[in-house]
């Protein structure tokens, strides 16, 4: 039995990574999202606002100085005035906060950590993962009873404190009501002297406010990327799972491993993809139509139970049944023959 047609799921190409996280939010029907942005801010606002979900309503806010994560929090919170005439501030106003860097993030996993943060009445509930190496990581701290006290970072960990496998993912979900007190209370004290958010977590349970945790079941979703090997390790997994939802819903992959599909293209169920296929942009493959192996496709529809094979091709239309390649290249605006008809040669439908 075939499963439903796979949602939407963005590739890293060409995309800002904070844009990912919008997306794994746009699910939780929040009432107002802000993105700060500090260096580059233009331009990061600019590449938001091409790929951010049309279901958010994104406002940007700029970090003047970067004077830490919990500065940058107490700047998001400016645009959230007390006196919001949707939503009035009380008790039960809750805020997530991520980091923009976690391309990896499922809108399942946002869903759940809000749902076990309504369900304890926590003031602060912390995502955190269990890692076979935690170094470098912020170390979740747990008093007797096994409640959350604090976060203590790698460096300032002692040895006994640098055992703990359990780490902070900087996701969280604070009472709202909380929050902005909690962090007006943080001090600069580390060489960086900046405002850390991590240090809210130990201000609220201070206080007397009970902190929640919540153990992500693949601590891949957390990992921050930093790097381009780090970058080809998310772009990586993010096609696996596009290439996994597809193929629960009826199409045939020869091989996963050597298949590209972004996106927005779209597939019909009984297609077959062999390796070394590639799909961009707003292509379209009708139902038993056969790509690949070698071809690339941009902006282009295949037609029912066409075979396009060894082929480059923008913005074109293969007509159903029809067969293509090998060694053609279909430009703007060509349309295949039908069945019948010979392939193209290389030139000919350029």
């Amino acid at each position: 039995m075939r499963s439903e047609r796979p949602k939407p799921m963005h590739a890293l190409a060409g995309r800002p990574m904070v844009a990912h996280v919008l997306h794994a939010l746009s699910d939780l029907h929040l009432d107002r999202v802000v993105v700060v942005v500090g260096h580059g801010a233009d331009m990061v606002t600019k590449a938001v606002g091409e790929h951010q979900p049309l279901a958010l309503n994104v406002e940007f806010v700029e970090q003047k100085r970067q004077l830490g994560t919990g500065d940058a929090v107490l700047v998001a919170l400016g645009a959230f005035p007390d006196d919001d005439l949707d939503n009035d501030l009380d008790d039960s106003d809750d805020v997530i906060v991520a980091p923009g860097d976690t391309p990896l993030l499922r809108p399942e996993t946002l869903a759940e950590l809000v749902g076990a943060h309504r369900d304890s009445a926590a003031a602060a509930t912390v995502l955190t993962a269990r890692l076979t190496d935690p170094t470098g990581y912020g170390r979740v701290a747990r008093d007797k009873a096994g409640r959350v006290t604090r976060i203590v970072e790698h460096r300032d960990a002692t040895a006994e404190e640098l055992a703990i496998d359990e780490i902070n993912t900087s996701i969280y979900v604070f009472r709202r009501s909380v929050l902005a007190p909690a962090i007006r209370r943080l001090r600069p004290d580390n060489a960086q002297g900046e405002l850390y958010l991590t240090d809210v977590i130990a201000v609220i349970h201070d206080a007397g406010y009970p902190v929640a945790s919540m153990v992500v079941a693949d601590s891949s979703e957390a990992a921050g990327v930093n790097d381009r090997l780090q970058l080809a390790g998310a772009e990586t997994e993010l096609r696996r799972r596009i290439n996994e939802r597809w193929m629960r819903f009826g199409v045939t992959m020869v091989d996963p491993t050597a298949t590209y599909i972004d996106s927005t293209v779209e597939l019909a169920a009984d297609v077959v993809l062999y390796p070394g296929t590639i799909l961009e942009g707003r292509t379209v493959v009708e139902a038993a139509a056969v790509v690949g192996p070698s071809t690339r496709l941009v902006d282009c529809r295949v037609g029912r139970g066409a075979e396009v094979e060894a082929t480059v091709g923008f913005n074109a239309e293969v007509a159903p049944g029809a067969k293509v390649g090998p060694w053609a290249r279909i430009g703007p605006g060509a349309v295949s023959a039908g069945p019948g008809t010979s392939s193209p040669d290389r030139n000919s439908l350029r």
